[in-house]
């Protein structure tokens, strides 16, 4: 059995582990597991990730296109109104949910974990500060 790609099972919004259960619960709510692997999905954490990504690409694409078109045709401005922000919002909300689930099945390909530093507060310690004074006297 060959496993699933990250972007695979990104855009079928499948499960990351096996490819078969289904990632979200509603639109953009994850589930709280896989109904067929039982991969709990609370590592999973996006954040505006998603978000971000999906409005800076639909974003650069629709106004680069609206751009030319409106220098080419110059149409109307209603009718710029009244075709770019719905390209703008259905296109964010076509790519939004794929987006969020290639990015939760690249967290759990690399395991990616909330940052932990190997200092908690001791100055100094872990490689984070530099000692100056040993430093001058080299």
């Amino acid at each position: 059995m060959t496993l699933p790609t990250s972007l695979q099972t990104g855009l079928r919004c499948r499960c990351p582990r096996c490819g078969e259960g289904h990632l979200f619960a509603g639109f953009l709510t994850l589930a709280p597991s896989c109904e067929a692997c039982g991969l709990d999905y609370g590592f999973a954490d996006p954040a505006d990730g998603p978000a971000f990504f999906a409005m800076t690409a639909v974003g650069i694409l629709v106004i680069s296109v609206w751009a030319w078109w409106a220098v080419v045709a110059s149409p109307p401005i209603w009718l710029q109104i009244l075709l770019v922000f719905p390209a703008l919002i259905g296109g964010c909300m076509a790519v939004l949910r794929p987006l969020k689930a290639w990015i939760v099945a690249e967290q759990f390909i690399h395991k990616a974990e909330q940052g932990r530093y190997a200092s908690l507060g001791v100055h100094g310690e872990g490689d984070f500060a530099i000692d100056r004074r040993k430093a001058a006297e080299r």
